[in-house]
């Protein structure tokens, strides 16, 4: 049961306007109390065993009569701004609902058959046909927490492709960024951040405890659990205001920094208040060189720490966390010749594939990832 609970709402094809069904169901009886409400005295006076249909059109006062129904239209629309204003997310619920059934529906992700209607006289034949929908794929929509959880079910169809790559869709249909896909049995999940605007959090209350780093309001970097960090975006895109809060959260930790930059920017004027700060070609591959060897010492260590124990990591031991944090990576690998360019990239790889467990992480800040630098190949 609980199960099912977690789903979310299914997304069905009457869903296309669903917003409006909502609205009406909603606001009719508002509209008609307040039109009531105009006119109670008429109608607790009236005589209704006496009256006649013809006799309450003659008593209707036209101009009052539009004049409450006026009234009860500018009272449904301070209801609509109320309930904009105070219950948004429900609303955007709503919206995101009719969004997904519209999807499918004008992206013909469905099956149908035609079937003629019934005629009014039994005995006379119907040349008309009206289109029923025999299967409709199974999406299940939820919010929760800032975050929407989208679930597909997958029954190995002739949709399965367009319902297993719906990122895109989603991402520019509901304005939403795509945070997790993951695909499970019979079913594959999208997670997206939801109003990310108003999840941003002030750089005080970006902190870094327990193995996570809180970036916003309900979105966490697990980094005990996913190593390791990349960070893209064009000059200007605010990169390095990024990595600066990052090394904020993290000196407030017992963590380990060194920080290379490479532009002798930003970052390199750090070096006037903490120590390990590099900027020099030479300094830098020196850096990477014992960032590395102390990876490899620390990993021999813990085996022969008294309370090591097999699977648990460098946390449960009490060490700290050391990160390597590199500005323009791609632009510093650019530079090397290619001894060197192999040599970082081979141990940078190491770092990636021991590092989580000896407690051992890299950020890497780049205007364009090349997977050449990466450990990749170029397509």
């Amino acid at each position: 049961m609980k199960q099912l609970f977690l789903r979310g709402k299914r997304i069905r094809p009457t869903d296309k306007d669903f917003v409006f069904h909502t609205a009406l169901a909603a606001l009719f009886p508002v509209f008609l109390l307040v039109v009531l409400l105009f006119h109670i005295r008429q109608i607790a006076g009236t005589n209704w065993q006496e009256v006649s249909l013809s006799q309450i059109a003659q008593d209707v006062n036209i101009p009052y009569l539009l004049f409450s129904m006026g009234v009860a239209g500018l009272v449904c629309l301070a209801v609509i701004l109320l309930f904009w204003r105070y219950r948004r997310d429900e609303v955007k619920q709503l919206i995101h609902r009719q969004k997904l059934a519209r999807m499918v529906l004008e992206n013909k992700w469905y099956e149908s058959e035609q079937r003629k209607d019934d005629a009014f006289f039994k005995d006379l034949s119907s040349s008309r046909s009206k289109e029923t929908i025999t299967y409709f794929p199974k999406i299940y929509y939820r919010m929760k927490q800032g975050l929407l959880h989208i679930r597909v079910e997958i029954t190995l169809g002739k949709y399965q492709e367009q319902l297993l790559n719906l990122e895109k869709k989603l991402e520019s249909g509901l304005y939403c960024e795509l945070t997790d896909k993951e695909l499970k049995d019979s079913y594959v999940e999208y997670t997206l951040l939801y109003d990310t605007i108003a999840s941003r959090i002030s750089i005080e209350d970006v902190q870094a405890k327990d193995g996570r780093l809180r970036l916003m309001e309900n979105v966490w970097w697990d980094y005990d659990k996913l190593p390791h960090m990349l960070i893209a975006g064009g000059t200007g895109g605010g990169k390095t205001y990024f990595i600066l809060t990052l090394i904020e959260a993290l000196l407030r930790t017992n963590a380990v920094l060194s920080v290379l930059d490479p532009k002798n920017a930003d970052l390199a004027d750090l070096q006037a208040v903490m120590p390990d700060v590099y900027y020099k070609k030479e300094d830098m591959l020196a850096c990477i060189d014992r960032f590395y060897e102390e990876m490899m010492k620390r990993s021999e260590d813990m085996k022969l720490m008294d309370n090591y124990r097999t699977g648990e990591n460098y946390a449960y031991l009490g060490l700290p966390a050391n990160f390597l944090i590199f500005d323009e990576y791609v632009a510093f690998m650019e530079m090397l010749g290619t001894k060197e360019n192999a040599a970082v990239l081979n141990k940078l790889k190491q770092i990636v594939m021991l590092g989580r467990q000896a407690g051992f992480f890299l950020i890497l800040a780049c205007q364009r990832p090349d997977a050449k630098y990466l450990g990749g190949r170029n397509p």
